[in-house]
């Protein structure tokens, strides 16, 4: 298995990776267009093995880091083919992300998971209450971003219909 940063040759294959999670009846991730893809395509790294039927690399995971603050980012999109669930995929993809995250400077990364267990593992904690100083709140409500929204816990995202957990890793 190979995880690299994502190409724009990728991004169909993120789209029809995801979209039997946003599809499921968990609605576990949440649906982009495929030009959203694109548009995000930079925050991406992929997860590749060899198709043992074609011989061709065959994306099976795929995970996005967002930067949303100076010091704080968000893992977004951690999806893995069903065939290869528990093979190592998801967390060999959220260790590349964590490492560019490090790379970045970042000193804390959120996530919005019902996969608990697993990110708990890799040391996320569920967060509770104001996670950013009075002054960095109020930068973030300007965002028009989802999980920027999540993250701060307003309103307008709740009751969260999704039924997920917020988690905060500290580095």
């Amino acid at each position: 298995m190979i995880v690299r940063p994502a190409m724009p040759k990728d991004a169909l294959a993120i789209r029809d990776l995801v979209d039997p999670w946003a599809n499921h009846e968990r609605h576990v991730l949440i649906p982009r267009d495929l030009v959203g893809y694109y548009e995000a395509i930079q925050e991406f790294m992929v997860a590749e093995v060899v198709n043992p039927q074609t011989g061709h690399l065959q994306i099976v995971g795929c995970g996005a880091l967002h930067v949303m603050w100076e010091d704080l980012g968000e893992v977004r999109t951690l999806a893995v083919e069903p065939s290869f669930l528990r093979n190592g995929v998801g967390s060999a993809i959220l260790i590349s992300l964590l490492e560019r995250a490090h790379e970045y400077g970042l000193q804390r990364v959120f996530c919005l998971t019902f996969e608990v267990e697993f990110f708990s593992r890799h040391g996320f904690e569920v967060m509770e209450g104001p996670a950013v100083d009075a002054d960095v709140f109020q930068e973030m409500l300007r965002s028009q971003d989802t999980g920027v929204a999540e993250f701060l816990d307003l309103a307008r995202v709740k009751p969260n219909t999704l039924g997920n957990t917020r988690m905060l890793l500290t580095f």
